[in-house]
């Protein structure tokens, strides 16, 4: 009877292995292979069903594969009218378009549609991205909401509760009045963990309210902060490790926690405040 644990392929995934070096994304990798651009130790790639170490010889188009990069993650303040995505089949100009053209290939952590604006997370490492986008940790996602309407209590309890608009059910939002201005605009303040598509829009409309603008202020640990808009600053590595509960290069922790009191810095990280121990 063979062990188990011999045949447990080494390594890593090739288009992981492409993706993690920078050249593109996961996807990308199994079409550059479709196509016969890739080979292994001399071997052209058929299939992206096969692992690799570094003990082996990677070549895409004749050349072999850089050195992967560091896992790094930056902040960028998000303007309005960008999407969020590499390519764009209507031809809209697209938020990695904008980036600064010494920044590696990056990908967004979640998404923020055309119109909204504010805090997006990119990232260089797609392990990382998923990582930070996974339910296990209940990182919520705080907005700025200006409403066209009046915003009773009722709309605020609503929300409060959970709705249910089309069919899709939408968890309980944490919703607070700002300001308003009678009939006319109002500002709330949002904050939610489920991020659904377009959630915020379609429960508000439920409700009678116009989203007139929308903006990203925080993303668990990490805010918005004075980041002027279109700007793009990155996080330290060890604040990326602190946030995410590990020791330096040590594996990540999953499991959620409630989110500690938090009060904001300059630079766009939750600072935790002390926590009374009595409850």
């Amino acid at each position: 009877m063979s062990n188990p644990a011999a045949i447990v392929p080494d390594g890593d995934r090739i288009a992981k292995v492409l993706a993690r070096a920078g050249l593109c994304s996961r996807r990308d990798a199994e079409r550059w292979i479709a196509e016969g651009r890739v080979s292994v130790n001399g071997d052209v790639l058929t299939s992206p069903a096969r692992n690799v170490t570094a003990a082996d010889s990677v070549v895409v188009d004749g050349k072999p594969l850089p050195t992967a990069e560091k896992r790094r993650l930056w902040r960028y303040h998000k303007p309005p009218g960008l999407v969020t995505t590499h390519r764009d089949e209507k031809g809209r100009t697209t938020v990695f378009e904008t980036l600064p053209k010494d920044l590696p290939r990056v990908i967004s952590v979640g998404r923020l549609d055309l119109t909204s604006e504010g805090l997006l997370l990119l990232t260089n490492d797609g392990a990382l991205a998923r990582e930070l986008e996974h339910p296990s940790r209940g990182w919520s996602r705080r907005y700025r909401v200006r409403v066209h309407g009046q915003v009773g209590d009722k709309a605020l309890a609503l929300l409060g509760q959970g709705l249910t608009v089309d069919g899709v059910h939408y968890g309980p939002i944490k919703a607070a009045l700002d300001k308003s201005q009678g009939a006319a605009n109002a500002w709330l303040t949002m904050t939610l963990t489920e991020g659904k598509n377009r959630e915020i829009r379609r429960v508000l409309e439920h409700l009678g309210l116009q989203v007139t603008r929308l903006i990203r202020v925080a993303y668990g640990p990490f805010q918005l902060g004075t980041l002027p808009r279109g700007e793009v600053e990155e996080v330290p590595g060890k604040v990326v490790d602190e946030q995410l509960g590990r020791v330096r290069g040590g594996p990540p922790k999953l499991k959620a926690k409630r989110p500690p009191q938090q009060t904001k810095r300059s630079n766009g990280i939750a600072k935790p405040t002390r926590q009374n121990s009595r409850r």
